[in-house]
């Protein structure tokens, strides 16, 4: 998001100075015309502190109301005004000030036209900086709302991800449990224990928190424990992964679809053992993850079959990265490989 060229309390002091200095300046002219130091010094701060007293209140009245494009007349009349006033109290003000120097008193009124001609230039460069800075703060204001909806939709739709994925693995487990609790208590008993364990553990996640490798890897754990039960010694886990992958951060929870989809695509359409490959690296600063598992390439088609879980991946990954390469599937023989790219991002307060 674009930020303001220059904060506030510094556009004060160049404001502040910039007229200093053209009252200085007013004051060494005056001065050169032959005006007495004192009289050159009055003139010039008085019609100035008038004119930067204007320019002031011109500001700030366009900060509350800025006209139409079609009534910029109004802009004009109040500067037409403005200066107006400025002119009469400044000759006010110096013939009170200086009553017995009738050479500057006639130069004073004769110079009045051009003093009102100068002072509606100044007011109306104020008043362009003015609406230059308004508009500015105005742009900045709608990029943050709509940066502040566009985050609250995808947290929105992360958290939609979430509900649809949760529910999924629930009720698979609950269906096991059923199935389990007459014909083998303890097992079920235990794998009550571990699914009430996992999922206080994904309760307590942000969807879009960083996790350190190795604490996702515990999760993932707890969640194959349960999978093992359900399928006896039919599956069964590798997990690899190299010291400096294990402190690289992964957005929480997002191993176990991955998992889910090759336990699927693996065991459901055969009577076998099945071994499934989960390995982890650090390339280039980035943390690389590939999930391997074999199919039957007669009964099941992964490519065809990839449906909710990746798609889930990758459309979380493309909200939290804004990249659709993360994500990569690949088939060599009777294997498929899932391929998992996380950036390493240490600067950002928000993920988005």
């Amino acid at each position: 998001m674009a930020k303001p060229p220059i904060t506030v309390t510094r556009f004060k002091i160049i404001f502040s100075a910039c007229w200093l200095a053209w009252a200085l300046a007013n004051t060494w002219l005056l001065v050169r015309f032959g005006f007495k130091p004192y009289v050159a010094f009055d003139d010039a701060f008085v019609t100035n502190g008038l004119f930067c007293a204007a320019s002031v209140m011109l500001s700030n009245n366009l900060g509350y109301y800025r006209p139409r494009q079609g009534k910029i007349y109004i802009l004009l009349i109040w500067g037409l005004g403005l200066v107006g006033i400025c002119i009469g109290l400044d000759h006010l003000l110096l013939s009170s000030l200086l009553p017995g120097e009738t050479a500057y008193l006639d130069f004073l009124s004769k110079s009045l036209p051009a003093r009102f001609c100068l002072g509606l230039l100044l007011l109306g460069f104020t008043a362009m900086l003015s609406l230059l800075w308004y508009n500015m703060e105005d742009q900045q204001e709608n990029e943050r709302r709509q940066n502040s909806t566009e985050r609250l939709a995808r947290d929105a739709e992360l958290y939609n991800l979430r509900q649809q994925l949760q529910p999924h693995f629930l009720f698979n487990s609950l269906n096991s449990i059923s199935a389990l609790v007459c014909s083998e208590p303890e097992q079920a008993r235990k794998m009550i224990q571990q699914l009430s364990e996992f999922l206080r553990g994904t309760i307590k996640k942000d969807e879009q928190s960083r996790v350190p490798l190795s604490e996702e890897l515990e999760y993932l754990q707890l969640y194959l424990e349960i999978e093992k039960v359900r399928f006896g010694h039919r599956l069964s886990t590798v997990i690899e992964s190299d010291e400096a992958a294990k402190i690289l951060t992964i957005p929480s929870l997002l191993l176990q679809p991955i998992v889910e989809n090759a336990i699927k695509f693996g065991l459901y359409d055969t009577t076998e053992a099945v071994e499934i490959r989960i390995s982890a690296a650090a390339v280039q600063k980035d943390l690389v993850l590939e999930v391997t598992n074999p199919f039957d390439p007669e009964t099941s088609s992964p490519r065809r079959g990839t449906g909710f879980g990746l798609n889930s991946v990758q459309r979380r990954l493309y909200l939290i990265y804004a990249r659709n390469d993360l994500l990569q599937t690949s088939v060599s023989g009777n294997l498929f490989t899932t391929i998992i790219k996380i950036p390493q991002i240490h600067d950002q307060s928000d993920p988005d």
